[in-house]
């Protein structure tokens, strides 16, 4: 049977129809809250004055809690010359649609934090409480952590500019308590013609040995780097640009490198858990009297047997006649340095998130930001958190999916 041709028939007018596109929606005017931090002994606050004028130019409202930028030395006239209006009571503050601070989310900032809000903040594993997240997921917060933000590179942004900072700081922490100043045993960090350099060892190639081992090398001093991943080795020595000493993590090579060096670093990035412990005790009891230890990876437990947490008040303790140096916020030590990093990280993002119409719909066009958000509408979506805590995991994708 032959088939029949199409008819078509000129009464019919036949017209294209337009294909309907996911319309963006109209931006949307933000209100930004920055509390003061009170905890942690944090001392950087998320957004500079210079970020705030930028974001109230764009015609956005920011909200500052008098003095929170005290320990950045940012009065509350940088803040309100910038536009900002200062406030003098916390509540307040937490009445904003979106909060940015700068030390995680504490229990008395729950009780303030109205439902629905969006918060900006570190997270800060080893000191999140399961009732702190409990009573975020009641108030049907959103949440996005520093530690897991992402730029469209796949890095995590505000992680690599404290690894930098850190880094960087090991090196002039380690001269002060190397000085007699600071009781130390009177040794210039790098040396001079004619008197043999200082020894420095450097436990991990991260960013952090990387910065530790620029700053040494520019004061003059013999570097030597322990990592156990051979790409990371090589990537380093080929960003450094200057042949290095380096070697896998061998006990008894470490031990004898230890057993002479000045300085001894502790730079081991843990892969989610616990920082893998390396040296031990004993070989810490050979190190050279009046040597110092900066471990970089308290944070995360430390690298060192013997490392224990302090706080920037009272920062070194010794033992075996080593001084350990085990603070676990070093960039808070430079505040001005690391707001700025942070700021630079933050000002861009808050003003895409406006641009966009809301976090909602920023996480829909921008797939690495999804990584940041931990909780979303008081739902966990990190799934370390939600192993860690025993609380229900939800996959943002399908949240955000369901929610089109």
């Amino acid at each position: 049977m032959a088939t029949s041709k199409p008819y078509v028939s000129t009464s019919f007018s036949y017209e294209t129809l337009e294909e309907t596109l996911d319309i963006k929606p109209k931006g949307e005017t933000m209100h930004i809250g920055i509390p003061r931090e009170t905890s942690f002994f944090e001392n950087r606050i998320a957004l500079t004055p210079e970020a705030v004028g930028v974001i109230v130019a764009n015609g956005h409202k920011v909200s500052v809690e008098s003095n929170a930028g005290i320990g950045s030395h940012y009065s509350d006239r940088d803040y309100s010359e910038a536009g900002a209006r200062i406030v003098y009571d916390k509540k307040e503050i937490f009445s904003c649609d979106i909060i940015v601070k700068s030390a995680p989310v504490s229990e008395s900032d729950c009780e303030l934090l109205n439902p629905n809000t969006l918060i900006i903040s570190p997270i800060h594993l080893s000191v999140m409480r399961k009732h702190i997240l409990e009573k975020m997921m009641e108030k049907k917060v959103t949440a996005l952590s520093f530690e897991n933000l992402k730029d469209d590179s796949g890095h995590n942004p505000i992680v690599r500019s404290m690894s930098e900072i850190a880094g960087s700081a090991v090196m002039l922490i380690a001269g002060q308590y190397l000085s007699n100043a600071n009781d130390g045993k009177g040794v210039l960090v790098g040396g001079i013609s004619g008197i043999p350099p200082t020894k420095v060892i450097i436990i991990g190639a991260g960013i952090v040995g990387e910065y530790a081992a620029r700053t040494a090398l520019a004061m003059g001093a013999s570097v030597k780097i322990f990592d156990n991943s051979i790409y990371r080795l090589k990537r380093l020595q080929n960003n450094i640009g200057v042949r290095l000493w380096t070697s896998v993590i061998e006990p008894k090579i470490l031990a004898k490198q230890l057993k002479t060096c000045d300085v001894a670093v502790g730079a081991l990035s843990a892969g989610g858990g616990r920082t893998p412990v390396v040296v031990t005790e004993e070989m810490v009891s050979n190190m050279r009297p009046g040597s110092v230890i900066v471990d970089v990876s308290i944070d995360r437990g430390g690298c060192f047997e013997t490392s224990m947490v302090t706080t920037h008040e009272k920062p070194v303790f010794r033992k075996f006649d080593v001084i350990h140096y085990c603070v676990p916020n070093i960039p808070s030590g430079f505040a001005r340095t690391a707001s700025q990093a942070i700021s630079n990280v933050l000002m861009p993002l808050l003003l895409e998130t406006a641009d966009e119409g809301g976090i909602d719909h920023l996480i829909w066009y921008k797939f690495n930001i999804r990584t940041g958000i931990y909780l979303f509408k008081g739902s966990l979506t990190n799934v370390y958190l939600s192993e860690r805590f025993e609380l229900k995991y939800t996959d943002l994708n399908l949240l955000i999916a369901s929610k089109r």
